[in-house]
């Protein structure tokens, strides 16, 4: 963990008591999900895909003792107590749906975006409570390293009372194939990562102006590629979240400067710091440094760890979901949670449709 002294930059891991069932063999599953289950213990008794030889593949990798033909025949295994869903937003509910008439299913790890539009979401979760289910969502960035220490100084008041907070993306994403049949793009499947984080950080906000343009890149047919969204707090805070997926041209010899940064002013310190995310498999830890009249006299100070974003914080996502199922209490990524998040995705939205700000109570938010 580095000198990160007096922070816990990684959630500890109690509960692993609770059997997974794994949907889905891509990259998120396969090379992120897996290898975090496997560093801490969690036990994993089953895997499925829509491609079962592949299902197969990442199983005998993984030392997983089943593959079921087909998701459906995974979420009726007896065995399986927890499933954990990693499959494209437009499918996801019907296999949740699937799962609630289970017996021995006592919760699901759901993929965000939960559904594609906020009012499925609330439908789901409904459905989840209605069940006594146990619905968590997979909003892992409030699991990385920098934005858990960042949590812990704003809780401790080393930086006074924020002020602005920003969250400035220039990246290439990966855009899956299925995402060409959505009318949706980087607000739903990429800012949403930015805006679950800074409820995760300040609480909800009121409002939200969205502005978007198409990215020059992306050769299917898209509105919301570059997205750059206001938000507006309770306590006057004002927070931007840009997502520049285009980033500059990219091609052979083009020496683009590709990062996530982030940076929180307070009335009291500055913290600063970048997501490593955009290095993965090769790996570099967010960074995190901030300088405080309250705690370091206006220095400075920058603690450090070894652990990553991808694949360490997916820890931290099966941990608290464990747990809450130990303790019979809510997990901290509840579905009743994330309805919240997908309520800002969908001011967005409806901010961009309109070009005008929109507060969150115009969705009952």
């Amino acid at each position: 963990m580095g000198d990160a002294v007096g922070f816990a930059p990684d959630a500890a891991i109690g509960c692993r008591d609770y059997k997974i069932g794994c949907i889905g063999a891509g990259f998120i599953m396969a090379d992120v999900h897996l290898a975090a289950y496997a560093e801490a213990g969690f036990p994993v008794v089953a895997i499925a895909s829509r491609n079962a030889a592949k299902a197969a593949e990442v199983a005998k990798r993984w030392g997983i003792g089943r593959v079921h033909d087909t998701p459906e025949r995974l979420i009726e295994d007896g065995e399986v107590e927890i499933v954990d869903i990693a499959f494209p937003p437009d499918q996801q509910p019907d296999l949740i749906r699937q799962a609630l008439i289970q017996p021995h299913v006592k919760a699901i790890l759901a993929q965000k975006p939960l559904a594609l539009d906020l009012a499925e979401a609330e439908r789901i979760e409904a459905e989840c409570r209605d069940a006594g289910k146990v619905l968590s969502v997979n909003q892992n960035m409030r699991f990385d390293q920098s934005m858990r220490v960042l949590k812990q100084l704003l809780d401790r008041g080393d930086l006074g009372e924020p002020v602005i907070a920003t969250i400035e993306m220039r990246a290439i994403p990966h855009w899956q194939d299925f995402l060409r049949d959505y009318d949706r793009l980087t607000l739903l499947n990429m800012s949403i990562h930015h805006l679950d984080v800074l409820r995760f950080l300040f609480g909800d906000p009121t409002e939200i102006f969205t502005a978007v343009r198409p990215d020059p890149r992306t050769a299917f047919a898209h509105t919301d590629g570059i997205t750059c969204s206001t938000l507006q707090f309770p306590s006057g805070l004002l927070a931007v979240s840009l997502e520049d997926v285009w980033s500059g041209p990219k091609v052979e010899g083009f020496q683009s400067d590709i990062y996530i940064k982030w940076r929180v002013e307070g009335t009291e310190g500055v913290a600063q710091g970048t997501i490593g995310w955009p290095d993965y498999p090769a790996g570099s830890p967010s960074t995190l440094r901030y300088c405080s009249l309250r705690a370091t006299d206006g220095a400075w100070v920058e603690p450090k760890w070894d652990t990553m974003w991808f694949p360490h914080a997916f820890k931290g996502v099966m941990g608290q979901l464990q747990d809450a199922l130990h303790d019979g209490k809510e997990p901290m990524l509840s579905g009743r949670d994330n309805v919240k998040t997908m309520a800002l995705v969908e001011a967005g939205y409806r901010s961009m449709k309109e070009g005008r700000s929109v507060k969150l109570a115009e969705l009952g938010h």
